[in-house]
């Protein structure tokens, strides 16, 4: 007998940043094991409900299908549960609809209750209202790392008995063709330290920006990747002005990928983080990383990044010039991120979700994983 899920499409209405990423991603790996006939995967149809408008998606066995009516979040909680047709629902990108009870959902993060500072007060109240309502009424709630899992337990926000882990992956970064733009040749130099992110004050970004003139005097410089969202984000204070500053805004992946393999590092000292896809994209890319040594990075880093306390600028700094000063060391940092980034898959991500599907459905799942790890 066919069991039906619908996956939340909203995502595709929606900018991408890290937690769009994460759904195309697992839709994606999802759509390939659907395809391969993996054992989880066989007696299982799935849809991809989408809003109005949304961006494409090209899928093999995953049906796609808009329906309209309304937008946002009013689309996602009174428009798509009364279009499920039975089944379960997938919802993997903070929200989901409160009347769905065969629901799993991915949370993030705990960031409204650990950076409040860094999000708008409607964004914060609407979020700190929502999420725990979805911990008591989904069927499961994935999240992205282990520190997620336990800030959100922590937090009160869902039960620890019916949450796991469903991590990034690192795939799509290798599926990126390295291109240059003018902007990102005329950034990227083997003296140029790569941030990526918002001026959202838990991303931490002006604690680099402000070593902007030591930087200069040492012969580095600054390529700052993203903007921040203002419906979303209250923005942090800078002063960076300097001649060794590039910002680059929004860039294309490929683009991306050709300024972080050219570039000295990718510099990451945020101060609480859900996973940080960012540094395992750069490692994944062959580009070393210096991290915060806080939250989510040291678990999801290893041993394969430089560390450095958030607030220290003299830890960054010499991080920085270690890199630029030892071929080796930047070898080492480089090897390291390649196999670190090899152990987070979306393949494996979309099988632990296969896997909770099947055990929301009720269905014998000793001999099904078992055959499904096969395929890994």
């Amino acid at each position: 007998m066919a069991r039906r899920w619908t996956i939340n499409g909203r995502f595709l209405s929606q900018a991408t940043t890290g937690v769009q990423r994460y759904a195309r991603e697992v839709v994606r790996s999802l759509d390939n094991l659907i395809q391969e006939r993996v054992p989880l995967a066989r007696d299982l149809h799935v849809q991809l409900l989408c809003p109005p408008g949304s961006a494409n998606f090209p899928l093999f066995s995953v049906e796609r299908r808009e329906i309209g009516g309304a937008v946002g979040h009013v689309w996602e909680q009174a428009r798509l549960p009364f279009a499920l047709e039975g089944g379960g629902l997938l919802s993997l990108c903070n929200t989901g609809p409160l009347l769905s009870r065969k629901h799993i959902v991915c949370i993030h993060d705990a960031n409204v209750w650990n950076a409040p500072q860094s999000y708008s007060r409607a964004f914060r109240n609407f979020y700190r209202t929502l999420l725990p309502y979805l911990g008591k009424t989904a069927w499961g709630i994935s999240t992205v790392s282990d520190y997620s899992l336990g800030e959100l337990v922590r937090r009160g926000v869902i039960p620890a008995q019916r949450a796991f882990v469903a991590p990034n992956g690192h795939e799509h970064a290798l599926r990126w063709a390295p291109e240059h733009s003018i902007r990102t040749r005329l950034a990227a130099s083997p003296e140029t330290i790569v941030m990526i992110g918002s001026a959202a004050p838990h991303k931490n970004m002006r604690l680099v920006l402000n070593m902007a003139d030591r930087l200069a005097e040492a012969g580095l410089r600054i390529a700052i990747v993203g903007i921040s969202d203002t419906r979303v984000y209250r923005s942090g204070a800078t002063s960076a002005n300097a001649q060794n500053i590039h910002w680059l805004g929004r860039i294309a992946d490929g683009e991306l990928a050709a300024l972080l393999a050219d570039s000295l590092c990718l510099a990451f000292p945020s101060l609480t983080e859900g996973f940080g896809l960012p540094a395992l994209e750069a490692m994944a890319i062959g580009c070393p990383v210096v991290v915060s040594d806080r939250a989510s990075l040291p678990e999801v880093c290893g041993n394969a990044a430089l560390f450095a306390s958030p607030d220290d600028q003299d830890a960054w700094f010499n991080s920085f010039v270690q890199l630029r000063s030892s071929r080796s060391l930047r070898g080492q940092m480089i090897s390291k991120g390649r196999a670190r980034a090899a152990a987070y898959s979306w393949r494996a991500t979309g099988l632990r979700y296969l896997e909770a599907m099947a055990a929301a459905d009720g269905v014998d799942m000793e001999m099904k994983v078992v055959r499904a790890r096969e395929f890994t």
